[in-house]
Parts: C-alpha cells; sequence; structure tokens
C-alpha cells in the first residue's frame, strides 16, 4: 500500500470484511526446535528478524542461540506444508538473548543482539563471532536493538529506564536519549519518512519520539493513550506510527502530532510480548496472542482481518514476528510471508497473498 493510498484509505468507510476477503494466507512451513538438552531449560524464542535482501532469517530467546537459516531453504516448493527442525548454524551466546537486528549496508552478514545481562553485541556471521560488545545498561536486561537505515548510528533500550544511541563507526560510548524510570521496551529508527526521528515504548504507559538533531530538547512527541506497558513501536510512514502494548491494542499515532488516528483491538495481550510486526508495502499489522493464535490487521480498519491457531490452546503463545516480501521477488505489495516464533521454540511461516479485484467486489 502507498503512502498516498494509505493518506486516503485512513478515512475510508468501508467494510472490514472487504478486507478479509482481500487477502489469503496460509502455513507453508514449521520449524520445529531441535532436542532439549538439560542445559535447555527453555526454547522461548524472544526474536524473530530478517535481513534486508530477505535471505536470512535469524531467531534468538531463551536457549542462548542466534539460529540462522537461508529463508528459501525452509519453503516448500510446492503447497504442501513442510517441515524442518535445523538451521544453517547458529552462534552461542553468553546470556539469553531478547532482541536481534540485522546491521543495514554489512552485506547482511553483522547482526547485533542485545542480552539479559544489559549488552549489546555485533556479530559477524561469517566467522561466526563477537566483533563489539557495548555494556552501558548498568547490568539490566537490553529489551530492543534497532540500527539507523544507513547502519550508521544504533540504539538500545534496557530495564534500566535509559535509551542509548551511538555511532556505530567508532567505539565511543552512546549517547543517553531517554532517562526515564520505567524500562524502555522498544527501540525504532525512522525507517520511513517522518524525518531524523526515534522512538521508544515504555512501561510507564507511554511511547516517545525524539529528533535525533536535538535529543537534549525532549520528546517532540509523548503517547498516553495505552492502559499498560507499551511493548513494540514502528514507523508508518506519512507521517504516522505504530505503538503496542499489553493492553491488547495496537494504536496509530500522528508522529508529530500526538494525534490517535485509529486502535486495533482483537488480539490479548495483558503480561506477554507477543511480537508486533509491520508490513508497510501492503499496509498490514501482524502480532501473536495471549490466546495462541496470530493476528494480521489491515491499517485501514481496526478488526482483524485474518487469525489462525499458533497451537494448541493454553499450550502457548506466540511471542515474535516479523514480515518480508513474498518468494516471487516482485517487491510489491501483493505477495508476503509472516513469520512468528513461539514461547514453545517453533517457528512458522505463514505465505500471503492479495486477491485480484474480481474476488473482492
Amino acid at each position: 500500500m502507498s503512502t498516498e493510498a494509505l493518506h486516503q484509505s485512513v478515512s475510508d468507510d468501508a467494510q472490514p470484511e472487504r478486507a478479509r476477503r482481500e487477502w489469503d494466507f496460509r502455513l507453508s512451513t514449521v520449524v520445529s526446535p531441535p532436542s532439549s538438552t538439560a542445559s535447555d531449560a527453555s526454547d522461548v524464542i524472544g526474536a524473530v528478524e530478517i535481513d534486508q535482501s530477505d535471505r536470512l532469517l535469524a531467531t534468538a530467546g531463551i536457549a542462548r542461540k542466534i539460529r540462522i537459516y537461508t529463508l528459501a531453504g525452509l519453503l516448500p516448493s510446492d503447497a504442501d506444508l513442510r517441515h524442518s527442525s535445523a538451521c544453517d548454524f547458529y552462534i552461542c551466546a553468553p546470556a539469553k538473548l531478547s532482541s536481534l537486528r540485522f546491521r543495514p549496508g554489512s552485506g547482511s552478514r553483522v547482526i547485533a543482539a542485545g542480552d539479559y545481562d544489559g549488552v549489546v553485541t555485533e556479530y559477524d556471521l561469517d566467522r561466526r563471532t563477537s566483533i563489539s560488545e557495548r555494556d552501558e545498561h548498568g547490568g539490566r536486561r537490553v529489551w530492543s536493538v534497532d540500527y539507523s537505515p544507513a547502519g550508521d548510528m544504533a540504539a538500545s533500550g534496557s530495564d534500566n529506564g535509559a535509551a542509548r544511541i551511538w555511532d556505530t563507526r567508532c567505539p565511543a560510548e552512546g549517547t543517553v536519549v531517554h532517562n526515564g524510570i520505567s524500562p524502555v521496551c522498544c527501540v525504532e529508527f525512522d525507517g520511513a519518512d517522518c524525518g531524523p526521528l526515534i522512538a521508544l515504548g515504555c512501561a510507564d504507559r507511554n511511547a516517545y519520539v525524539y529528533d535525533l538533531r536535538a535529543v537534549g530538547a525532549g520528546p517532540v512527541s509523548a503517547f498516553g493513550g495505552h492502559a499498560r506497558t507499551v511493548t513494540y513501536v514502528r514507523f508508518v510512514g506519512g507521517g504516522r506510527m505504530l505503538s503496542s502494548g499489553t493492553d491488547g491494542a495496537h494504536r496509530m499515532w500522528e508522529a508529530r502530532g500526538e494525534r490517535e488516528i485509529r486502535a486495533y483491538r482483537g488480539h490479548k495481550s495483558g503480561r506477554s510480548f507477543v511480537g508486533m510486526g509491520l508490513w508497510r508495502k501492503g499496509g498490514l499489522i501482524g502480532c501473536g496472542s495471549e490466546t495462541n493464535e496470530v493476528f494480521v490487521y489491515d491499517l485501514r480498519w481496526g478488526e482483524p482481518i485474518w487469525v489462525k491457531s499458533f497451537g494448541r490452546a493454553g499450550a502457548g503463545f506466540a511471542s515474535a514476528v516479523c514480515w518480508c516480501g513474498g518468494r516471487d521477488g516482485s517487491g510489491g505489495g501483493d505477495d508476503c510471508m509472516l513469520i512468528a516464533g513461539g514461547s514453545d521454540g517453533v517457528l512458522q511461516i505463514f505465505s500471503g497473498r492479495r486477491n485480484s479485484c474480481r474476488n473482492i467486489n
């Protein structure tokens, strides 16, 4: 969905049922966790990331491993469901992992990980070893890491209430952007068109936007519509951003105006991080739910357009999600994949395709 189309559609009164018929999703691949061992008390997936080329898939979590997959190798060659359990390789980390991000401009060969010991580590995937470490959060859990679109800056948010940014080209200590008393659960640089901004989601129930040209001046926007912790933030484009909270709602805002445009409800998130991903080209939100289901929302409507069981009810929940373009390689907004990792260590890939207009009128 283009930015222009989004501007038009957010005020439309079209029925959500049309959007439900507009998209078809199906389960393509199930990747089971490796057999548990005495050293792996849990295999909860806390982060799922795809590189900029939509070629490499990475997961991480409680098991202290970054697992790397070639995405094409996970997809079935026909319409049949594919099952797998093996990754291409993995890198052992010294602590439980909460977040991952591929570094832009590195040719998908560098990935950053935030861990429960408060350290952000960059790993070289060719050498399968760490190349830098930053321990600037006082040993408190790092919830989120992100890179600027050019890869020259990085950011982290932590349980110690601070968000930091730093220049990835030098080892100097990072700059504190936000220093509150509540944990910073998510950080994201503007990868759309709002400007040189960074957004934060915090346990004080607020989301904040800072201008990188004047971080010392305080936030340019503060969004207080959530009733509980803000767990995820995403820039939409067109001057808008999304936030997600443990109040069971996603909310879309004007990034610089603090006006709420729309709330999205249907999934359940009362105490858990259930993942939230935005596919800008198609105008879709994906997330998990404590009901052990995966939800998809269209940005134009507040109700979900697709809901799918992630497994047996009560047996866990989807804990991390991300989007990537479809396997047709067109780069358009009509073909996509939603990748979801679960609290049981299972990874599921759903293929989505937009129906032709004649099928939805």
